[in-house]
């Protein structure tokens, strides 16, 4: 994988071309944005995340500071520009992750809680995304669900009438180099909100 230097006094904006080709999710069906997500900080001593389209493009980024969860993780465009909060709930039984606009805090507009059961493994993803109070992104804003093996980056986002709406899948190998488990693409329909979607990853990586 290209290696990323972002200099000291600007970021310079990385273009990994040979990681984030299509390469063969061209020409599917409604593929939408085929995305490149990187689980690592462009920043130095940061945790976090770099998303890529398929060009090469910085597309979003995620600069957690320290090396332990805060419980807070904010979702930002290329420039740097605050686009989705995700907060766990405090005081709440089992894992229930807030998603606020921006920066603010103050009304969740996306609640997503973690489906636990008996019956399924620990590896196993399943979660539900919910709008809150009518304030989600637009108006009669849906609710969705996420089915399979974020470990496994084999996961599903259904909607209310089990309509994909986007997918993690693993990276496939470029020039017989194989990527691990921290380079995987998402993949998102032309109808749904990639921003969105992207919150979604980043509270799947937090819970399991």
């Amino acid at each position: 994988m290209a290696k990323v230097h972002p200099t000291t006094a600007a970021l310079e904006l990385p273009r990994l071309t040979d990681c984030c080709s299509i390469g063969d999710d061209a020409g599917r069906k409604d593929e939408g944005a085929v995305l490149t997500v990187w689980r690592k900080s462009l920043l130095f001593s940061c945790n976090g995340f770099t998303v890529f389209d398929a060009k090469g493009n910085l597309v979003f980024r995620v600069d957690n500071y320290g090396s332990g969860s805060t419980g807070e993780v904010v979702l930002m465009d290329a420039a740097g520009k605050p686009l989705l909060t995700v907060r766990r709930k405090k005081l709440s039984l089992g894992e229930n992750w807030m998603i606020y606009n921006g920066e603010d805090t103050a009304n969740p507009v996306y609640s997503v809680k973690k489906h636990v059961s008996l019956l399924h493994s620990k590896a196993a993803a399943r979660a539900r995304v919910a709008p809150c109070r009518g304030r989600g992104r637009g108006a009669g804003a849906a609710g969705y669900e996420v089915e399979g093996s974020y470990s496994r980056r084999t996961c599903t986002v259904y909607d209310e009438q089990r309509r994909e709406v986007a997918e993690i899948r693993q990276k496939e190998a470029v020039g017989g180099v194989a990527f691990g488990g921290d380079v995987y693409r998402l993949v998102v329909r032309s109808h749904a909100d990639t921003s969105l979607a992207m919150a979604v990853v980043v509270v799947l990586d937090q819970m399991f």
